[in-house]
C-alpha cells in the first residue's frame, strides 16, 4: 500500500518537518469510556514522545 499519514503532532518522535508521520503504519486506539461519536473518541496509539530526540 502506498499511503501518506498526515500528522501535526510535533511532540511525537515519528513526526517529520513536512507534517507527515515517518511510520509505515499507525495503530489507532479508542479513548477509554468515550462514546461521543466525535473525533475525541480515538487517538494514535503509535505516539512516542520525541522529547529526547
Amino acid at each position: 500500500m502506498n499511503q501518506t499519514i498526515h500528522c501535526s503532532v510535533e511532540t511525537c518522535r515519528h513526526h517529520s518537518d513536512r507534517n507527515t508521520c515517518r511510520l509505515d503504519a499507525i495503530n489507532v486506539r479508542p479513548n477509554c469510556d468515550c462514546h461521543s461519536g466525535k473525533c475525541d473518541e480515538s487517538m494514535c496509539g503509535s505516539y512516542e514522545c520525541g522529547c529526547h530526540k
